[in-house]
């Protein structure tokens, strides 16, 4: 039995169960997009031969956009509040999905596309403040259960809107995109109490530059952000090209619903071994379960290479993405211990930067390996997470 009281248990609990539906939300739509732009692309005049090209340079511009702006969202954090950064974010996403509704050609599809990276920051800042109201026994759990759901949304996502994008058209899905952004928002303002206040008087330039410091001010924390951006960076390759691996073995008239049914299967897996990998690192050790969960993915990669049908490549996508994403969800309780009390809010508003970055060369890359085959991307992702697991050794014994 638990030795914090109801309320107490109540408050952080609710608080949990807002940001891992907001978290959700937000990657139903990331995965949505991933899932269904590579479909939408001929409608917007690109060739067919071009779609290729076209899904690995959008992931890459779009990433690349936001990410120079990290430090601000952060120092605006840290120098006033959490909360309307935070809000921020879904109000970028809603501005985006009316943009690329709007969007009559490809060009205006990008603008609209590339306005989503500015939403990044937002999921650190909930994790800081998780880390500070949790109790230490339960944080692996915790931050398992809200950094396990995105990985399910962006595959539940797919799985429930690909026949209504096959009936009804990617634009009426953006629309209640919107829409969904639009619940977030107010959830946000109404079930968010923000106990936290920035006591820093700098000026926001001079915190902001300092941010790009923080996150180099202990030798384990400069060996894991490049040690993060190895260990996913294959995820986001596979996950950028997956679609269309699976139109690759489709032959039926419906591609939407194919894709959202393999996507979807993958994300049913990742919600159970979410959770279970999170209550593992608290029994076992947050460590011992990074490292173990690392290692087995590079085993795990080639495996959809070797597919001879959709069903097969189904099965096979879903034990290794169901894995990595479980081993991503417990990055962040990784990144979170290795940062001080002190600089812990600055350090996780760039918590993402690792994957950011992988979205941004992951896709470059499969732009040039998949002319071969589509399905390079997979033993492409083993090769990038064995290097990162050599890295992670490397982290793991720089002092935090």
């Amino acid at each position: 039995m638990s030795n914090h009281p109801p309320e107490t248990i109540a408050r952080w609990a609710g608080l949990l169960a807002l940001f891992t539906l907001a978290g959700f939300i937000e990657t139903v739509f990331y995965g949505q997009l991933n899932a269904f732009t590579p479909l939408y692309l001929p409608r917007l005049g690109i060739a067919a031969e071009d779609v290729r090209v076209w899904t690995g340079g959008l992931a890459s511009v779009a990433s690349a956009v936001g990410i120079p702006f990290l430090p601000l969202w952060g120092a605006l954090a840290d120098r006033y509040a959490r909360q309307p950064v935070i809000i921020r974010s879904f109000l970028v996403h809603l501005l985006a999905a009316i943009a690329m509704f709007l969007a009559g050609n490809i060009w205006v599809f990008v603008i609209g596309r590339s306005l989503t990276s500015l939403a990044l920051g937002n999921s650190g800042l909930m994790m800081a403040t998780l880390h500070e109201r949790v109790p230490e026994r339960r944080r692996g759990l915790s931050f398992a259960i809200m950094n396990s759901a995105p990985p399910v949304g962006a595959v539940i996502g797919p799985l429930a809107s690909g026949p209504l994008v096959d009936a009804w058209g990617f634009r009426s899905l953006l629309l209640i995109d919107a829409g969904l952004m639009l619940l977030v928002i107010l959830a946000l303002a109404v079930g968010y109490r923000d106990s936290y206040r920035g006591v820093s008087q700098e000026p926001l330039l001079r915190m902001a530059a300092a941010s790009l410091g923080v996150i180099t001010s202990s030798g384990r924390l400069r060996a894991l952000f490049p040690t993060l951006f190895f260990l996913f960076s294959g995820w986001t390759l596979a996950l950028t090209y997956t679609p269309l691996a699976v139109t690759t073995l489709y032959r039926g008239n419906q591609p939407g619903a194919a894709v959202g049914a393999v996507l979807g299967a993958s994300g049913l897996l990742t919600l159970l071994l979410g959770p279970l990998v999170g209550w593992l690192a608290d029994k076992v050790g947050l460590w011992k379960v990074f490292f173990s969960g690392a290692g087995l993915a590079i085993l795990l990669w080639p495996l959809p290479y070797f597919s001879s049908n959709l069903v097969d490549f189904g099965v096979r996508w879903a034990l290794v993405n169901g894995l990595v994403s479980s081993v991503f969800a417990i990055s962040f309780a990784v990144l979170a211990q290795s940062a001080s009390e002190k600089a812990r809010g600055r350090v996780m508003a760039f918590s993402f930067l690792p994957t950011n970055l992988g979205f941004m060369i992951g896709p470059a890359i499969g732009s040039v390996i998949t002319r071969g085959s589509i399905f390079n991307v997979y033993p492409a992702a083993a090769i990038l997470t064995a290097i990162g697991l050599g890295l992670l050794w490397v982290a793991w014994r720089r002092p935090g």
